[in-house]
């Protein structure tokens, strides 16, 4: 069987496979569960797989690695899916909509999963033909994306990259079409950090703020000045953006608080500006809250680098998009971040945008209860997974007969 009967064999089994990857992802999706609670998801999950015999390990605490083909290959290509859901209310009011009370699947991690699936499916339907070319395909169904630090560090810890040569994923993106592949050489996301702002001062009376440390008032500079100073003092070229997402201080308009805290992200699409930007944080809440002698305790937990994709794994998904009928466009770099950017810190690869807005319909945005994914794009994301190890162990298998076709 040529790659070409292969890639064809892997679209039908797919295609075959549509209706109950639907099934699958509405169960998925009225089940949601947070970070490291995953534990139906990741039981469905194997239970599906292991039922069609796929060999399947499962992870400490939540998550498991999947794999087909042979266990002596010459390549090795993983291909992940993150499981958790988000602490939103869901407000689709479609018939499948979550039964969990203020969780949701608002980042189509439930696709990511139910694509994945029907990629391991099919991949495992044709093993005899990835054996004949010494491939081997691992799933890596990964618990904890939404937290920081994710559950990527876990996954990898436990084994998920050894002896893989390459790794790749795909993420919905309700901008694009059902069919359109968003595809971007180089970084496609943005380093972030949880960041915390703890003041401690004087309190007192709201009548006598010149014996108090106005705490309520330094923290309203630190929301309002730090952002602004960090604009100021870095690169504009990094693109770093300080949002705030709580604010807290006090219960009583009468009264001057001791304590007060805010909290926030902080991203930036240079991995060499994350890397250095701690000291500069520090110095700037130290300055910016000294006049009004409160103390200030700075708390930055350090999240995930950019995303960046390698051109041989672009292009590996370029030409899997186009075997499986969809359009590949370019797409830029956000300031969204994904733990998906410590696999790549270890192993060639890329990710992908799925398309997942229905043509003509409207835009919906990650992270909302709203968030409405047209259901053609699942068996679609499970095409351009099963198709991109092929691809990819093609492209490496020619590039070593071929040196120069590196050089």
């Amino acid at each position: 069987m040529n790659d070409d009967a292969l890639l064809a064999a892997l679209g039908e089994r797919i295609s075959a496979l549509a209706p109950a990857l639907i099934d699958i992802r509405r169960d998925l999706h009225a089940h949601p569960e947070l970070s490291r609670e995953e534990t139906r998801t990741t039981q469905s999950v194997a239970d599906h797989l292991a039922a069609a015999g796929v060999r399947v390990r499962l992870l400490p605490g939540t998550g498991l690695l999947a794999d087909v083909g042979p266990e002596d290959a010459v390549h090795r290509i993983a291909l992940r899916a993150d499981m958790d859901a988000l602490p939103v209310r869901e407000r689709t009011g479609l018939d499948f909509a979550s039964t969990t009370p203020g969780v949701c699947h608002a980042c189509g991690h439930d696709v990511h999963v139910t694509a994945l699936i029907g990629a391991m499916l099919a991949l495992a339907s044709c093993e005899p033909a990835l054996t004949e070319r010494g491939v081997a395909v691992r799933g890596i169904f990964q618990a904890a994306e939404e937290m920081i630090p994710g559950g990527a560090h876990d996954a990898i810890l436990a084994g998920a990259l050894d002896g893989v040569d390459a790794v790749f994923a795909v993420h919905c993106d309700p901008s694009l079409d059902v069919g359109q592949v968003g595809l971007r050489e180089g970084p496609i996301t943005a380093a972030c950090d949880q960041v915390a702002v703890s003041l401690h001062g004087r309190g007192g009376h709201t009548s006598r703020p010149q014996l108090t440390e106005d705490l309520t008032y330094a923290l309203a500079k630190v929301v309002t000045d730090v952002p602004a100073a960090l604009s100021r003092r870095l690169d504009p070229r990094a693109g770093a953006a300080l949002v705030w997402g709580t604010i807290a201080a006090g219960r009583a308009p009468n009264v001057i608080p001791s304590t007060g805290e805010c909290t926030g992200t902080l991203r930036m699409l240079d991995a060499h500006a994350w890397l250095t930007v701690g000291p500069l944080l520090e110095e700037i809440v130290h300055g910016v809250v000294a006049p009004y002698g409160v103390q200030a305790k700075v708390e930055r937990v350090k999240g995930v680098p950019p995303v960046v994709n390698t051109s041989d794994g672009i292009q590996s998904f370029r030409l899997a998009a186009l075997a499986g009928g969809m359009v590949p466009v370019s797409t830029t770099q956000s300031l969204g971040g994904e733990d998906f950017s410590w696999y790549l810190a270890q192993a060639p690869g890329a990710m992908a945008r799925l398309g997942t807005r229905t043509h003509g319909g409207p835009t919906f945005d990650l992270h909302q209860g709203d968030l409405v994914v047209d259901e053609d794009a699942i068996a679609l994301g499970a095409r351009l997974l099963a198709s991109v190890a092929i691809v990819w162990h093609t492209d490496a298998t020619r590039r070593a007969l071929d040196p120069m076709e590196t050089e």
